[in-house]
């Protein structure tokens, strides 16, 4: 059982300090200090209890990260051994360490054959500002220096740094803190919201071929690459139609631009796939990695390359001006190893794509398939998403839709069960160690969160 320190104190003694000293994540901090935030004290498989005792089922594994929940001993053991050995080098100075390529050995074994090298990382943030770098250096390399501009959409998001929050397409972003030259974007593929009257297939060909439209006004020339999520995560877990991502694919060969995958939130088992891309059947030059390549007990991420870029930036690059402090931390390299070999020797991939990942659909449909507050579920794997509607009959959404969609989430920590609420729509994410009776709680208790909205909003 994890014993954390000082419970002694009060949990107004924390939230007081708290306040005291720290700016919260994407909240208004005024606000969450007249509040008090929670405080979380103990993490034990799929669950977290807080200062006051209370337990919850968390249904979103931290932020996409907790891959095989919280309390895992051999993840702590593989840290504790490896600071006893080498708690800290780094990887200039012509250095390298051995749990750092132990590391890449497993995880390009995991990977497809197509890809060859990786760039740490502490973060997918980083791992994203370092893209743009790397693609832009790679272009350099082969020749074509002007091919600098990078396409995201909106709606999409990459990180909160300057430059991952001018890739991502969240505008509110952006008025916060400006934007970098040469970032453009296309719309989201979110036939739900914007589709009208085409079907998801025909939806699905238009977005894709907004990209051709793009570089075609930008000059392929002058497009370096294009960035999104397989799905996007932050956005609302928006899943693009099967029509969407071979036209993506397709656009990108045609004008030479590098199809870039951000794979923070998909990647490592979470789709049922080892990666997301691997899933919707698509190709990538690049991965951006983070989250659950430790399942969150450690700070790391990184950039994956295709063999194509790798061998042009070693073979005829020189030296590449980059580098980070904490780049392949011995002991974020250490409870990485530990991580992926746990999710691939104990089955935990396949259990989600075979068993856990489809047991979950089914009971989504089950209990909100006609529900008369849920308009669309999407998800596929241990993630979905559950789309509120004022309408269903003609995919009309709330005029408040966030506020009641804050107004869930907050009804789902009452419950005891945390999902997380974006645009509408409530998203769940738990760990893929999830057992059937542990989602069946979060089914359960995500109903209650809901049927306590639709209350509210007259649908009940």
């Amino acid at each position: 059982m994890n014993v954390p320190a000082q419970l002694n104190r009060l949990t107004e003694d924390y939230q007081k300090s708290d306040a005291a000293h720290h700016i919260h994540a994407f909240v208004d901090q005024k606000a969450l200090n007249a509040e008090g935030p929670r405080v979380m004290v103990r993490g034990e498989g799929l669950y977290l209890w807080d200062s006051e005792g209370k337990r919850y089922l968390d249904g979103m594994s931290g932020l996409w990260c907790t891959q095989l929940g919280y309390g895992r001993r051999d993840l702590t053991a593989a840290a504790a051994t490896q600071m006893d050995q080498l708690a800290y080098y780094n990887m200039f100075f012509h250095t390298t360490h051995p749990a750092v390529i132990e590391l890449s050995e497993l995880l390009f074994s995991l990977l497809p054959g197509h890809y060859s090298h990786v760039i740490y990382t502490n973060s997918g943030s980083e791992a994203n500002e370092v893209l743009i770098r790397t693609v832009r250096r790679y272009w350099q390399v082969v020749g074509q220096p002007q091919k600098k501009i990078m396409i995201g959409r909106w709606n999409g998001y990459h990180g909160s740094t300057l430059a991952a929050s001018a890739l991502g397409g969240m505008k509110f972003m952006h008025e916060m803190g400006g934007l970098i030259p040469d970032v453009a974007h296309i719309d989201e593929p979110y036939w739900y919201a914007h589709g009208g009257e085409l079907t998801p297939a025909e939806f699905g060909r238009r977005c894709a071929l907004q990209l051709e439209e793009k570089i075609l006004e930008l000059g392929a020339e002058n497009v370096a690459g294009f960035i999104a999520e397989p799905f996007q995560g932050a956005g609302g877990m928006i899943f693009p139609p099967e029509s969407y991502w071979p036209e993506i694919q397709r656009i990108c060969r045609q004008y030479d631009v590098l199809l870039c995958a951000d794979e923070v939130i998909g990647g490592f088992g979470r789709t049922g796939e080892w990666f997301a891309h691997q899933h919707f059947g698509f190709e990538p030059d690049t991965l951006s990695i983070a989250k659950g390549l430790t399942s969150g007990y450690l700070p790391m991420g990184g950039l994956v390359l295709s063999k194509r870029m790798a061998d042009a930036l070693v073979e005829h690059g020189g030296v590449f001006a980059h580098g980070l402090t904490y780049s392949g931390h011995p002991v974020a390299a250490a409870v990485a190893l530990a991580n992926l070999k746990a999710l691939r020797d104990e089955g935990i991939v396949r259990q989600v794509k075979d068993d856990t990942g489809p047991y979950l659909q089914k009971i989504l449909q089950e209990v909100f398939g006609n529900h008369p507050m849920i308009g669309e579920i999407q998800g596929t794997g241990l993630l979905a998403a559950l789309q509120f509607a004022e309408d269903k009959s003609t995919r009309k959404r709330f005029d408040n839709e966030n506020d009641l969609a804050w107004q869930c989430r907050t009804f789902g920590f009452e419950e005891g069960v945390i999902v997380r609420s974006t645009l509408g729509r409530m998203i769940m994410a738990p760990a893929l160690v999830a057992t059937r009776t542990e989602l069946d709680e979060l089914v359960e208790k995500t109903r209650i969160a809901v049927d306590r909205t639709a209350r509210i909003a007259g649908k009940l």
